[in-house]
């Protein structure tokens, strides 16, 4: 019977130790979500992304290059829908879903919004006939270190500012609802 104890408590205390799940290997750069929503509570737009963290890397002009296309984060690109006709920069942005890349420079972004969806990555991937819209954002200096790649939505009159930061960096762009 004293066998039979020992053996079971044995048993008892190390099975656990045998199921633990390993989260070791957790996805670096864990997807997010942004939304933002009108006076009267529908969406107005959401951006799903994932967030790559600095982890003292020189970004942009570096890990990010300078003049090239960029999926907006990682992973999958960055996925946006527009709930309502929208405008940014006086363009048109009928209500639907785009995948959102960015090329960044040292004093401005290129914002585009493509048709193409459900999409990794950049490089074999897009294909710029299928641009929406393209516009220019200034790149501004961050007031902190954005450790984590981050985008929020900022309320405006009659629309939203999305910014969109990492590192010492960001860029905000201006939907507005459409007339």
């Amino acid at each position: 019977m004293k066998n039979t104890i020992y053996v079971l408590l044995v048993a008892f205390l190390t099975i656990p130790n045998l199921t633990a799940q390993d989260f070791s290997d957790i996805d670096k750069s864990p997807m997010d979500v942004t939304i933002i929503r009108n006076q009267n509570h529908s969406p107005m737009a959401r951006v799903i992304y994932s967030r790559p963290s600095k982890n003292d890397r020189d970004i942009f002009g570096d890990l990010v290059p300078y003049g090239k296309i960029w999926r907006t984060g990682a992973n999958e690109a960055t996925e946006i829908t527009i709930y309502n006709d929208m405008s940014i920069s006086g363009q048109k942005i009928p209500a639907g879903t785009y995948t959102l890349y960015t090329i960044p420079n040292k004093t401005e972004w290129t914002i585009i919004l493509n048709k193409n969806i459900n999409v990794w990555g950049t490089t074999s991937n897009y294909d710029s006939e299928k641009d929406l819209i393209r516009i220019k954002a200034p790149a501004r200096t961050a007031a902190a270190t954005i450790e984590d790649f981050s985008m929020a939505f900022q309320p405006i009159d009659n629309g939203a500012n999305l910014l969109m930061g990492w590192d010492d960096t960001y860029v905000e762009i201006p939907f507005k609802n459409a007339e």
